[in-house]
């Protein structure tokens, strides 16, 4: 009978350590509370950029889309011309914490 309770708490054991090592990762090997705070980084510096586009006076009233990835700013959408895609870009680069921008916009036929 003590075999079996022996044999019982070492499988009990086993599973249980087998189980400790199933935490989410993320692409990079982190944890998953590690995959939360870059979310949360790259949260704050699109809102960052996002409220910089919106300051200056000939890019408020455009639709820009930003997304962030690491210190990576990534702008899409249409504008009326080239010189706005240029601005947009300048903007976004001046921003605390960006190191590249990829400009994505598309200026608009007839901009």
């Amino acid at each position: 009978m003590k075999a079996l309770a022996f044999a019982l708490s070492a499988a009990v054991a086993l599973a249980l350590s087998a189980c400790a090592g199933d935490r989410p990762r993320n692409q990079t090997g982190g944890s998953a509370s590690t995959e939360i705070k870059q979310d949360s980084r790259n949260a704050a510096l699109t809102a960052k950029v996002k409220s910089a586009l919106a300051a200056d006076v000939g890019l408020s009233t455009l639709k820009i889309d930003v997304d962030s990835m690491g210190n990576t700013v990534t702008l899409k959408g249409a504008v009326d011309s080239a010189d706005t895609r240029r601005r947009a870009e300048e903007v976004a680069r001046k921003v605390d914490g960006v190191a590249t921008v990829r400009n994505e916009l598309t200026v608009r036929s007839g901009g």
